[in-house]
């Protein structure tokens, strides 16, 4: 897909509907992703599914410097949920299963390079949320929030970048071998768990920020209805409203408290 929107093969257009998505699940988790106002596509994607005990979460950012970025977010996104779901189906440890998924999508993403040097790529993080608790593996600088119901929320993963925030890693053929980072945590309060790409977070870097944005005055006068899917929609709206430079996708998994709290 080319800067304006469309394709450097077929000269088509993007679809439309992919300028602004939002997906939920049954058990209440929901993600929003827009193109943005400054972006002629939208190389976010994002893949939500539940499986037994779990929600599985996954987005991905499309590196704007590399051909097709949106099909590779969208190929890791997809098969990295895929694989959560079988191997989290399969009674693989969460780990496990984190890190497997993360080296297939590397490897479909990588199968769609002609070559080296036409290499399309992306970021990865993924999240999957459960009655033990939360765990996140991430490649890039896509990140995950913990944002609980009360008390402060901080941030699970560290942006793979270098000097002037250059990625680091990332998922493609030009890569090398993927090697995701896994987080794991127990929470004593109930909450949420955010996926999201810098189109984002570097509007509200801070976990204080994102929820601040979720339950600010003025937000609950805007936006009274209630659920992660209008959470979700507050996140982008914030980001579009500070000016929307870039795609911004925002993935929301509800959490329940793991450890219990003493009386």
């Amino acid at each position: 897909m080319a800067p304006d929107g469309y394709c450097w093969d077929c000269g088509e257009a993007q679809p439309a509907f992919r300028s602004h998505m939002e997906i939920t699940a049954d058990d209440g988790a929901a993600g929003v992703s827009d193109r943005g106002k400054r972006r002629g596509t939208n190389a976010d994607a994002m893949a939500l599914t539940t499986t037994g005990r779990w929600t599985i979460g996954v987005v991905c950012d499309g590196v704007s410097m590399s051909p097709r970025a949106e099909r590779a977010a969208q190929v890791a996104a997809e098969v990295g949920m895929t694989t959560l779901a079988a191997r989290l189906g399969a009674a693989a440890l969460p780990e496990v299963a984190l890190s497997d998924a993360a080296v297939r999508a590397s490897r479909a993403v990588t199968a769609l390079a002609a070559s080296v040097d036409a290499a399309p790529a992306c970021t990865y993080v993924a999240g999957i949320a459960g009655p033990e608790g939360i765990w996140c593996a991430w490649i890039g600088d896509s990140r995950a929030y913990w944002l609980p119901d009360e008390g402060p929320g901080m941030a699970l993963t560290e942006d793979d970048t270098g000097d002037y925030e250059a990625l680091t890693a990332w998922l493609g053929a030009d890569a090398g071998e993927p090697l995701p980072s896994i987080r794991s945590y127990r929470p004593s309060v109930p909450g949420r768990l955010l996926l999201c790409t810098d189109g984002l977070w570097r509007y509200l870097p801070d976990a204080g920020e994102l929820r601040g944005a979720l339950t600010s005055p003025s937000r609950r006068a805007s936006s009274p209805g209630s659920g992660l899917l209008e959470d979700a929609r507050t996140l982008v709206g914030h980001a579009l409203d500070a000016g929307g430079h870039d795609n911004v996708t925002a993935l929301l998994l509800p959490v329940t408290a793991s450890v219990p709290t003493a009386d």
